[in-house]
């Protein structure tokens, strides 16, 4: 059996990051992708990447409206290895901190907490105000992993798409995925 990882998508900016987890996910032959998305984060794809919705669904294996709170990962008995939100609005962490469970998006993302699964929240925004920064404490200390997209020099990147890469293997260093193509300290 497959082991599953929710990726969720708001609408913060940073879709490059998400496609980049998607695509190296898509190659690992024992994961599976289920992919929600907020309508924030349909209006940003088309900014911020060439490809369409459509490419970005077909990255995953199994993908959710996410006015759906009744689908799998809206219930605890739905096992996966956890869930990534990539990129993660001030909105969506707001949300998740409150317990504003109003989408399906949210819902997984606290069904993700309260089972004690790994939480991953890659965090957009700059600067960050002292509001955003009480709601990633709070969201650390009910589990989450806070993960803003912040640039390593030390791999020697030559390119965006280096650092998108770096900063996607270290989202999937997280689950213990081993990442393709990342440069590690040595």
């Amino acid at each position: 059996m497959k082991r599953r990882i929710i990726v969720g998508i708001s609408g913060a900016s940073g879709i490059p990051v998400a496609v980049e987890v998607l695509r190296q996910l898509k190659n690992m032959s024992d994961i599976e992708t289920h992919l929600v998305y907020t309508e924030s984060a349909e209006r940003t794809i088309t900014f911020e990447t060439e490809l369409s919705l459509m490419q970005i669904r077909g990255l995953a294996d199994i993908v959710y409206d996410n006015s759906n709170i009744g689908a799998g990962p809206a219930s605890g008995t739905f096992r996966t290895l956890g869930m990534v939100v990539v990129p993660c609005s001030m909105k969506t962490l707001a949300g998740i901190v409150s317990g504003y469970s109003d989408n399906l998006l949210l819902r997984a993302a606290d069904v993700t907490l309260k089972e004690r699964r790994r939480l991953v929240l890659v965090t957009r925004e700059c600067p960050f105000g002292t509001l955003h920064l009480r709601n990633m404490y709070e969201a650390s200390q009910l589990g989450a992993v806070i993960l803003p997209p912040v640039l390593s020099y030390y791999n020697n990147p030559g390119s965006i798409e280096d650092c998108t890469r770096h900063i996607a293997g270290k989202i999937l260093d997280q689950f213990d995925l081993e990442p393709e193509g990342m440069k590690r300290w040595s």
